[in-house]
């Protein structure tokens, strides 16, 4: 079983960059329904990584939580209730 969840990021406003506080994560692009395909992607030892579906670059930032992003706006929150 997992020890921690894997966090989701959007780009629904377009920025250039989004940074993040994550080494690994999921992009999905837009919200649902207009999502493409949720991509998990891992920057490993890099600080930078482009999503293959959208081109959005990804950054890590330090001072950023696991799980937070900048804009705050990026970061999917799950609906279910």
């Amino acid at each position: 079983m997992s020890d921690h969840i894997v966090p989701h990021f959007h780009n629904d406003a377009g920025v250039p960059v989004i940074e993040i506080g994550s080494h690994e994560f999921m992009c999905v692009g837009a919200n649902p329904p207009f999502d493409h395909p949720h991509v998990f992607l891992d920057l490993g030892n890099d600080n930078e990584i482009i999503c293959p579906y959208c081109s959005t670059l990804y950054r890590y930032a330090a001072d950023l939580k696991a799980g937070e992003a900048r804009p705050p706006e990026c970061v999917l929150v799950d609906k279910v209730a």
